[in-house]
């Protein structure tokens, strides 16, 4: 009988901000996977990138101030590097709390491309914020070099583009990990944006949204659930306001209407959901499971969060 498969989606708060809370988040994040693996499911894993591909950006951007031989980093390269030092951590973590288990399967972070549209309308109007804060004069070279920035309180930043992912480039790789009963890492922070050219794939200036990236990395794989983690227990209606409501199970065609009624933020919960509906399509099998990480209840009992199914 074929192993249930599914992709689990860390978010911030499922791995913390400095080196040190990412390694402590890392293991916490390492208990939930080894729990469905022990149940004997088929896993990918995939993260966040948020502070520390800014981190990696400002660094990189500081040091190439301070030594002009050096050009800028790109983003893609950023998020290629976020991918390394994030996968290190969790691959590491996850083995262990495996052969805590006893169980003794092979971890390993797939590096990860993913194709975008060059005239997807994102690239018009780009909204992600990134990078160290600038002077005016700094701003201004950043424009001569094609870059946008935007001016935010105390001067200026970069923006990029949040492009739609199309399809991975290296999902063959992963799928055969995964045939072969391996604990894969992919698609970390959404994946690196690049465009096809030819034959070849060139890195975009761009970020993509990583719930986005979840819901194609799930479906490419043909798993039978996405699981988002978040800072939240559940899904709710009216959220923040005096008659929020937490939902337990969503239909997707009331997913739908809800985000139509802009129930979900932008940016938060409002990508979770289109990714879970994209997902999901049209299947009577496939399911979303949004919620926030608990150490202590195992999601695999399937007592927290919000579940949305056809």
């Amino acid at each position: 009988m074929d192993k249930k498969r599914i992709v689990i989606a860390l978010g911030h708060n499922a791995l913390g901000t400095t080196l040190p809370e990412q390694k402590e988040a890392a293991a916490r994040s390492a208990r939930a996977v080894a729990d469905f693996v022990s149940q004997g499911y088929q896993v990918v894993v995939t993260h966040s990138n948020g502070p520390q591909v800014g981190m990696i950006h400002t660094a990189m951007n500081e040091f190439s101030q301070n030594y002009p031989e050096y050009t800028d980093t790109p983003m893609s390269v950023c998020s290629a590097m976020s991918q390394g030092y994030i996968g290190y951590d969790l691959q590491s973590a996850i083995r262990s709390e495996l052969i805590n288990k006893g169980i003794y399967k092979t971890v390993a972070t797939v590096l990860t491309q993913v194709t975008v549209d060059p005239y997807d309308e994102a690239f018009y109007r780009p909204t992600k914020i990134i990078g160290r804060l600038m002077t005016k004069d700094e701003a201004l070279v950043q424009e001569k070099k094609g870059n946008h920035v935007t001016e935010v309180d105390g001067g200026y930043r970069r923006i990029v583009a949040t492009p739609k992912p199309q399809s991975i480039v290296e999902i063959d790789a992963i799928n055969a990990l995964l045939d072969a009963d391996q604990v894969v890492i992919a698609c970390g922070g959404g994946g690196i944006p690049v465009l096809s050219q030819d034959h070849l794939l060139k890195g975009a200036s761009a970020v993509i949204e990583k719930d986005t990236a979840a819901g194609v990395l799930a479906d490419q794989v043909d798993a039978d659930m996405l699981i988002i983690l978040t800072g939240t227990n559940k899904v709710c209606l009216n959220f923040g306001q005096s008659d929020e409501k937490a939902l337990d199970f969503i239909s997707v065609s009331d997913a739908r209407k809800y985000l139509e009624q802009g129930q979900f933020e932008a940016g938060t919960m409002a990508p979770k959901i289109e990714a879970a509906i994209s997902f999901i399509g049209d299947s009577a099998i496939r399911k979303t499971l949004i919620a926030k990480l608990n150490p202590d209840r195992p999601l695999v009992a399937g007592r927290d969060g919000t579940m949305i199914a056809k």
